[in-house]
């Protein structure tokens, strides 16, 4: 190691600063003390879990050696008890205490940290993110105590929380008026409706997702106070990301006050939201000019309860996808899917809806799942879609080789999937053979297309085919 020696201390740093990988960077230190030296000075970054044993003491060890870790993560997927103990909550007063640089924190799977190993981190002055996934010992109370302690919480993702169900630490990140980035994924026992508390601070909120758990609702009801609060929410005038899934959208309440609310929102996605109407789309497309990417997985009408299938308010219909078309003039990125079980007579958007995109939007990827009234016909439009580049096709039932045989008409197209489509053999993917067309084609479980029939058909080529679906 004399080569590393003799080197200016600014190149050694340079060196070791490309090394990204942890394991590499733990080799090098070990090779040579100097890169040892530099190593615990450069070292931000830090994941740990079912290799930490004693976990406190080792814990301790390894601050003591980093001693400018901003980010650390704590993963414990797949533990078992003869692994050794989990970190607790001593673990997490001894990184509040030995990490003073620590600005992003996530614990996966930490069973054993509860609220009180919560409330060591509220010491921590520079935590900007906090992102917990099934910590099912944490509640409200300590995520509270986190939001009074980390006034500088911009970023804060609960994901299978189950027993995070007061909601006062909403309230009061509103007030602070910080927060940016909010992940909340089946907490079982927060709903729809809480999201209100929040208040002023849904205007400086950048990136909302909400997702509940299909398999579990917690009806929490909401009074007339409540539905006035969001009547008067403050404008999401920053929010650039709205997710929802799973969730129920009341007319004129609840998140469907949102709608209206999002001028510079950049994507929407909506995945199985039962109660979204038209006029809900249609105010929001108007509101946000600067829309790019709309992910749309409406569930099927066969899914729904009766009065639901009867009142066809309550469903969406080409009326919205006109008016996003209409107004969101940089829209993208275009996704349509139906649940499973949707029937080809009734699906709520018809090719006339979807070809609006292709018409007025600079559409560069268009995915298409369960769409059924997307044919041959679909197909052959799609070759005036100049500015179309990725394509996806999945459980489209009526389109057949014919539909295929538009490919190669297609200008700036490069990448195409095909995935359970019935229709489709070997002969539709002919034209593309050795012509250089695409970058890449990913055929998976189209019981029509062989492995032989895709060579040559892209420069890359991915097959797969299992037909267990079918059955």
């Amino acid at each position: 190691m004399a080569l590393i020696d003799g080197l200016p201390d600014q190149l050694v740093w340079e060196i070791m600063g490309r090394i990204k990988k942890s394991a590499d960077r733990n080799s090098a230190s070990l090779a040579c003390k100097r890169l040892y030296e530099v190593d615990k000075e450069q070292r931000e970054w830090l994941r740990i879990g079912c290799g930490l044993h004693p976990a406190n003491e080792a814990l301790t060890s390894l601050c003591n050696r980093f001693r400018n870790l901003q980010m650390v993560e704590i993963v414990y997927s797949g533990w078992m008890s003869k692994l050794g103990k989990q970190l607790d909550d001593q673990g997490l007063r001894i990184l509040s205490e030995r990490c003073p640089c620590l600005v992003d924190l996530t614990l996966s799977y930490c069973t054993f940290i509860t609220d009180v190993g919560l409330g060591h981190l509220s010491s921590c002055s520079k935590l900007t993110t906090l992102k917990l996934n099934f910590t099912p010992s944490i509640t409200g109370c300590g995520i509270l105590s986190v939001s009074i302690g980390c006034k500088k919480l911009t970023t804060l993702h609960l994901i299978r929380c189950l027993n995070v169900s007061s909601v006062e630490w909403l309230e009061y990140l509103g007030k602070l008026e910080m927060l940016e980035d909010l992940s909340i994924k089946h907490c079982r026992a927060i709903g729809e409706g809480d999201l209100v508390k929040l208040g002023p601070g849904l205007r400086k909120l950048k990136r909302l997702q909400f997702e509940v758990d299909a398999n579990y609702r917690y009806m929490k009801v909401h009074d007339q106070i409540a539905t006035d609060r969001w009547k008067k929410c403050v404008p999401c005038d920053s929010l650039e990301e709205l997710s929802l899934v799973n969730c129920l959208i009341s007319p004129e309440r609840g998140l469907s006050c949102v709608f209206g609310r999002c001028k510079a929102l950049k994507r929407l996605h909506l995945d199985m939201c039962v109660g979204v109407r038209d006029c809900d789309i249609t105010r929001l497309a108007q509101r946000s000019s600067n829309l790019k990417s709309i992910s749309l997985r409406v569930p099927s009408d066969y899914s729904l309860p009766l009065p639901r299938l009867i009142n066809d308010s309550l469903r969406l219909t080409d009326e919205s996808l006109k008016a996003l078309a209409h107004n969101c003039p940089m829209l993208e990125s275009v996704k349509i899917s139906f649940s499973d079980g949707e029937f080809p007579c009734i699906s709520s958007f018809t090719m006339v809806g979807i070809l609006a995109f292709i018409e007025v939007c600079p559409v560069r990827v268009l995915a298409l799942d369960h769409v059924y009234s997307f044919n041959d016909l679909g197909m052959e439009a799609l070759c005036s879609a100049v500015y179309l580049e990725t394509l996806e096709l999945v459980r489209c039932q009526e389109i057949t080789d014919e539909g295929l045989l538009h490919l190669v008409h297609i200008p700036h197209l490069s990448v195409l999937r095909l995935s359970k489509c019935l229709g489709v053999t070997d002969d539709g993917l002919k034209p593309l053979v050795g012509s250089d067309k695409l970058e890449m084609l990913t055929v998976e479980d189209c019981p029509q297309i062989s492995e032989r029939g895709v060579h040559g058909a892209a420069k890359s080529v991915s097959f797969k085919q299992d037909l267990s679906w079918l059955y």
